[in-house]
């Protein structure tokens, strides 16, 4: 009998080390099906504003995740196996100072960072143009990419369009998502697909209060009253027919600044009603901890992500939540909002072009937008990223807006936009919750006068 029992024994060590075997063979069979795209020699330094290079776990989700760096190792080495990589990681929080000065010392030769960003590289003579290359690679398609981001955004295109000077990489997210359970208890009919700016003022002004169910406070809409790059206030001059003026960013001294036009004046009016119904907590980007989660108070979102949604989706399996919390259109006419896009880029004395453009294209390609999405939720630039999940509602309708969205005089691209209107906005919205709105044409004349005066300057 104890000789069988060894006998047995032996039998199932031998099974499990043939399934370990087989395991650890079906994983390296895994990496030699990737074939060598070029035997090219080279080194590329890679900085990256924000990116996880290590592996990790989600600290919402809990789930683990793999970074950039196993990426790399994983999918690009059996590709180029003779060009080597070298990351360095930059926090979003100085990524614009240590980046340029990077670019500036010549120490970096791909660069993944905020459009905005990349806009003023170019327009300083740090980043190289693409153009060529793009040309000369019969393996390079832009049918991949989003239409409307490939040939609209100021992230990779120079001011006249004439020229790309970065690949999209990865969109921000901005729908409006409203509470469908709210909008039962007020009894309120729900946002229709693509919302008017008075649509969602009506709706709001009804559903701010007590609710008439739970006698909890409601608020009727949020969105970001501290934004740095006013996205809801850029939906609006969508909406509204705000251009901001006529002219180029390529030409800022020749800009014909139209501020102060009936249209701002609309968009400014609005700003003064719907800053009555969010919670105060809006002016600081604060108040909203609570949307898309089962204790959830406010009816509508403006420029939403549906990352709390997803992100407890993830967490628990249950997918009630994508009921409740329904995405529609941004507030411009065909659903335009802001679409933020940030790119990788070129710097202009990039130490080796060839590998350089490599690198670059790969980390924008399809591999690599579907691990940024998989491990990280990050919303791709792809016309068909058949990746994404089927109950994330949220980035499909970010793609649709994407592809409707054109950029503008009013956008973060513009020096203008970011260094003063953005704090003249916000400071009128702040005055505005509070009572205390400005008189608007006026305001709106400074404004102007501000815009003709820094134009000028340049």
């Amino acid at each position: 009998m104890r000789k069988k029992l060894v006998l047995f024994l032996v039998i199932l060590s031998m099974f499990a080390l043939m399934a370990c075997s087989a395991e650890s063979g079906s994983t390296d069979d895994e990496k030699s099906d990737i074939e060598v795209v070029s035997e090219m020699e080279g080194d590329v330094r890679v900085a990256l504003a924000g990116f996880q290079l290590e592996d990790g776990i989600d600290p919402i989700t809990g789930v683990e995740n793999k970074g950039l760096e196993t990426f790399i190792e994983e999918e690009f080495q059996p590709r180029y196996p003779n060009i080597k990589v070298s990351l360095t990681q930059v926090p979003w929080e100085n990524a614009q100072a240590k980046q340029t000065a990077m670019l500036q010392s010549g120490d970096a030769d791909v660069l993944y960072t905020g459009g905005a960003f990349a806009t003023q590289w170019y327009q300083q003579g740090l980043l190289k143009e693409l153009d060529e290359l793009i040309e000369g690679d019969a393996d390079f398609d832009s049918s991949i990419y989003l239409e409307g981001v490939w040939e609209n955004s100021y992230s990779t295109k120079s001011p006249d369009k004439s020229a790309h000077f970065g690949i999209p990489a990865i969109l921000g997210r901005r729908v409006t998502v409203y509470d469908k359970e709210l909008f039962d208890q007020w009894g309120v009919e729900y946002l229709s697909e693509n919302p008017t700016p008075e649509e969602i003022l009506e709706k709001a002004k009804q559903m701010t209060g007590k609710n008439p169910e739970t006698g909890e406070q409601n608020y009727g809409v949020w969105w970001d009253g501290k934004s740095l790059n006013l996205s809801t206030f850029v939906a609006l001059t969508h909406a509204f027919g705000v251009t901001g003026g006529e002219g180029t960013l390529d030409d800022p001294k020749n800009i014909e600044w139209n501020l102060n036009s009936p249209e701002m004046v609309e968009t400014f009016e609005w700003l003064v009603e719907a800053s009555q119904y969010p919670p105060s907590d809006f002016l600081n980007t604060l108040g909203n901890e609570n949307f898309g989660l089962e204790s959830n108070n406010i009816a509508i979102y403006l420029d939403g992500t549906g990352a709390s949604t997803m992100g407890e989706i993830k967490s628990t399996g249950d997918s009630s939540l994508l009921e409740r919390f329904v995405p529609v259109l941004n507030l411009g006419p065909n659903g335009e909002g802001w679409v933020a896009t940030d790119p990788f880029v070129m710097a202009k004395d990039a130490q080796d072009v060839e590998a350089s453009w490599e690198v670059l294209k790969f980390l924008t390609g399809y591999e690599a937008q579907k691990h940024n999405y998989e491990n990280f939720t990050y919303t791709p630039t792809l016309a068909d990223a058949d990746f994404v999940t089927d109950d994330d509602i949220y980035m499909k309708k970010a793609a649709e807006i994407a592809e409707v969205t054109s950029a503008t005089l009013m956008d973060e691209a513009n020096p203008f936009f970011g260094s003063e209107m953005a704090p003249a906005v916000n400071g009128f919205i702040s005055k505005a919750h509070n009572g205390n709105a400005p008189d608007i044409q006026s305001y709106l004349d400074d404004l102007q006068k501000r815009a003709e005066k820094w134009s000028a300057n340049q």
